[in-house]
């Protein structure tokens, strides 16, 4: 049985890679441990449910605050990924068969929460031939029944290998807002995101308003990785392009010596000059900061972005 403590065992694609340094976080970068009691209770309710986490598995900065506020991003299909992405902190290798009864566990554990605004990923699982688009669309159907007020943002693989029927399996079951993350700059992908394609990755989104306009879209990039300010406004022009309505801007950190090198940490300023460039560029809503993550206060996120909406077609 694999250790996924272990590094080596973990990331057993990346064992070969030379170290890379991880350079002294700045002061805007830092944040407190985690230690609340409602950090505790739920990280109880997910530990009782037997649920994974993207803010575990991925090593998130701002898990502390966000399960003190009674917020968390389920991580669905298992803790182990069929891609090897030189950014990412969840495990790789061969996954186990998908546990028919975790849909429901994930509605009780929204439902003992009281999440008002769920945020669901996954691993990819380029070994299924829907690529898990069925048990997305399950689990929201399952929160849908148990809390019916949750309103659910799912964000999903890329479907890469699979029929044009997965993603509209995953939209049928109608999320509130479906979000896919083109993580960097195209001309990064083959260092950072091999497995992934990044124009393939922009229709998925396109597809989704063409499939149902009434659902939002979201998508993220990371900085300093070693893109440049003209990338970052082109992946914004492409975004606008497909339609996409919110975007997400955050600091990349490295996991281990063996993850993708930091480039240099963006200061905070630059991220404000991002927002006011993505704005005027027509997003509703942006988020972009050094510790913005996908879900990171996703629930306000999409109150304000439901608001915008409404403003923009005159309501």
């Amino acid at each position: 049985m694999r250790d996924l403590n272990n590094p080596a065992e973990r990331h057993p694609e990346k064992a070969h890679r030379p170290d890379n340094a991880q350079p002294r976080k700045p002061g805007w970068i830092r944040v407190k441990a985690p230690n609340s009691p409602a950090y505790r209770q739920t990280r109880d309710i997910l530990r009782d449910g037997r649920l994974n986490t993207v803010c575990e598995e991925a090593g998130c900065p701002n898990v502390g605050e966000c399960w003190s506020q009674r917020h968390a991003t389920m991580m669905i299909m298992g803790e182990i990924c069929t891609r090897g992405c030189t950014f990412c902190n969840i495990a790789t290798g061969r996954p186990d068969a998908l546990d028919p009864f975790e849909p429901a566990r994930v509605a009780d554990a929204v439902a003992k929460l009281g999440l008002k605004h769920v945020v669901i990923t996954s691993v990819d699982r380029d070994d299924l031939a829907d690529g898990g688009a069925e048990h997305f669309a399950q689990t929201i159907r399952a929160i849908r029944r148990k809390a019916p007020d949750t309103t659910i943002e799912i964000l999903t693989p890329d479907f890469l290998k699979c029929g044009a029927d997965a993603l509209e399996t995953v939209v049928a079951a109608r999320p509130d807002v479906f979000n896919h993350n083109l993580e960097t700059v195209p001309g990064l992908y083959p260092s950072v995101r091999p497995g992934a394609r990044y124009f393939h990755s922009l229709r998925l989104l396109q597809r989704v308003k063409e499939i149902d306009a009434s659902i939002f879209t979201k998508s993220g990039i990371m900085v300093g990785l070693g893109e440049d300010r003209p990338q970052v406004l082109q992946v914004m022009d492409d975004l606008r392009a497909a339609d996409v309505d919110f975007i997400t801007i955050g600091q990349y950190l490295q996991p281990t010596p063996k993850h993708h090198a930091i480039d240099r940490f963006v200061t905070p300023d630059e991220f404000k000059a991002y927002e006011k460039a993505a704005y005027g560029k027509g997003f509703l809503m942006v988020s972009a900061t050094p510790l913005t993550r996908s879900s990171y206060h996703a629930g306000d996120d999409f109150a304000r972005l439901r608001a915008a909406r409404q403003a923009a077609l005159g309501r």
